[in-house]
């Protein structure tokens, strides 16, 4: 039995640090704009546009931690800033004394009303303006395909909204 760990080839370790440099750079880059346009950081815009794109604006804390793929603890806390800022409420859900609602005020969707074209254009500039349409839908194959691999759908899985 061998425990030496498999390492990265040179190739490999080039492809993972251009990865992590790209993915670091990109992430602050959409969180200096966002910071610069409405004062949140990028994760708060996306939980902004999950529930504006939601029935009724509005989705339960537990769906909404497992779509920004943050912590139930994190999430209170950013929904919590949000809250203080006027652009989201939160309300008890009715069949379960447990659990809560995120909804978006009409303030929230006026500020991602707002702010969407000018995080739009840094995403077209930061990669797609870059990038052929092969690459693009290659690299949108390539990033499904680790998503589905670190999201495990047995039970007891240790990710992020369910701790």
């Amino acid at each position: 039995m061998n425990d030496e760990p498999r390492w990265l080839t040179a190739e490999e370790q080039l492809v993972w640090r251009s990865y992590i440099e790209a993915a670091t750079l990109l992430e602050d880059h959409l969180d200096r704009q966002l910071q610069r346009d409405a004062g949140m950081p990028h994760v708060y815009y996306g939980l902004l546009v999950k529930l504006a794109e939601s029935p009724r604006q509005r989705l339960r804390m537990t769906e909404l931690a497992k779509y920004a793929k943050i912590t139930r603890s994190r999430l209170s806390h950013a929904i919590a800033r949000l809250e203080k800022n006027g652009w989201v409420r939160r309300e008890d859900c009715p069949s379960d004394k447990r659990g809560q609602f995120a909804i978006l005020t009409d303030e929230g969707y006026e500020v991602l009303r707002r702010t969407a074209p000018g995080h739009v254009n840094a995403v077209r500039q930061a990669v797609f303006d870059r990038l052929t349409p092969e690459q693009q839908k290659s690299l949108g194959e390539i990033m499904r395909i680790v998503a589905e691999g670190l999201q495990p759908s047995e039970a007891g899985a240790d990710l992020p909204w369910l701790r």
